[in-house]
Order: structure tokens, then sequence, then C-alpha cells
């Protein structure tokens, strides 16, 4: 009987031994998972992704022109990103035949290039693709949605493509012309206007005397006394496709 006892208790601090050491087990390992759950999610920054496009940049599509056509409309590119916005008739190669002038404009936005195109008209009443130039026209809107020129127009008299852009603000009054000389479509006449508080600046650039005039108004004194620079232009043609009437003077 005594024997019995010694052995059921035997049995009792085993599996007392047994339970403790299971307990440990499982704390330890408890303890271990939460140590890697907190280790593998540090503190980070995110950076928030946003589908939305980007509308400060603008979108300048590059675009491919019909070189023959009987209309302005068949020289349009076939995927119709285009619109016309401005276009005049008259000669400009001076061979009797009326030419075409076309500003067309990006249907995405109003701050992309608006490519202005020459139609030259042939014997048969059709049209060929003389000179296209994106820079010639500048834009209409800025980033900021200001439009740049209240008003805008271009004509063709005397053989000459006329760009009139008249702005109250500090975009100014821009005039400039084109004519043929040769196969050349170069720059024969550009003058600027800007107003500002204290005085206001006239530029003047023809072709013939290739001369670049700056012209000086101080409205801050009672006589206005005006100042005058002239320099020669660095380059004698100015093409059609390569300049820009807003920017020319910027480097004078």
């Amino acid at each position: 009987m005594k024997k019995r006892i010694t052995i059921n208790l035997l049995i009792l601090i085993t599996i007392a031994v047994q339970s403790c050491t299971t307990k440990k087990k499982t704390d330890a390992d408890s303890t271990t998972k939460n140590v890697e759950i907190t280790d593998s999610l540090p503190s980070r920054d995110f950076e928030e992704v946003s589908d939305e496009p980007d509308q400060s940049i603008a979108y300048e599509p590059d675009a491919t022109y019909p070189r023959t056509g009987n209309k302005i409309v068949d020289f349009l590119p076939k995927t119709g990103i285009y619109e016309v916005q401005y276009e005049t008739e008259g000669d400009l190669n001076n061979d009797g035949l009326t030419d075409i002038a076309v500003v067309l404009k990006y249907k995405g936005n109003n701050i992309s290039q608006r490519p202005m195109l020459i139609l030259l008209q042939n014997e048969d009443k059709s049209y060929r693709l003389d000179k296209v130039s994106n820079i010639t026209m500048p834009v209409e809107y800025n980033e900021a949605d200001y439009k740049l020129y209240d008003t805008e127009d271009i004509t063709i008299e005397n053989g000459e493509l006329n760009i009139n852009l008249y702005s109250i603000g500090p975009s100014g009054n821009i005039f400039g012309s084109f004519k043929y000389v040769g196969k050349d479509f170069i720059l024969d006449m550009i003058e600027a206007e800007y107003r500002g508080a204290g005085g206001h600046s006239g530029l003047f650039y023809n072709y013939e005397g290739g001369d670049i005039t700056i012209n000086q108004t101080n409205t801050m004194e009672e006589d206005q006394p005006v100042t005058s620079k002239t320099t020669k232009a660095k380059v004698k043609h100015y093409l059609f496709e390569n300049t820009s009437i807003t920017d020319f003077f910027n480097e004078y």
C-alpha cells in the first residue's frame, strides 16, 4: 500500500513538471511571435500616389500633315486632334493665285502649341502644304489659365502674312509680318510695345534695314524723355518655321 502511494505521488509530480515545461514553452513561443510581428512592421512614411493626370503639363502632340488637298480640312491630321482656329486668304507668293494661312488649335487643352500652316494654291485650284511653324503663333493660355492676348487676328495683304496680337496686360502688343523671298518665307517686320509702371518700351525690326531699334519712354518725368538704341540683327533671314514673334526681342 505504501509503495502504491509512492508511485502515484511520482506520477503526479511528473505530470506537474511537464505541465510547467509546456506552459513556459508556449509563453516563450508567444513572446517570440510577438517580437517577430512587431519587428516586421517598422515605421515608414508612404507617398500617396494619384491616378489623376498632371494638368500642369501641356501635351504637345506630334502631328503629320497631308501634303496636298482641295480645302483646309484636307490638311488636318487624320487623328482629329486639331481644329481650325483662324484662317485668311490672299496671294502670298505673287503668282496671282489665292493662298491660305491657317492657325490650328489642339482640342485637348488651351496651353499647347498652335501650329500655323501656309497652303499655296496650284493652277488646278488644289493646294500644297508649303510651310509649317509650331512656334510663330504663341500659345493661347499660360499654365495659370491666363489668356495671354485679348485679341488676335491674321491677315494676308500686299503679299504678306500679318499676325496681330493685342493685350492690355504684360504681354503687350505685337505685330509681325512674313513674306516670300525666293522659296524662303521670312520675317519682314516686327513691332512690339510693352507698357508698365513708370514707362513703356517700343521695339522694331525690319528686313530691309536689318536693324533692331529699341525705344524707352520714361513716364515718371513730366516731359517723358525717350532714349533710343539701334543695333544690327544677328542674322539676315528669320525663317517662318523657326521664328516666334513673341520671343523675338528677348535676346536684344
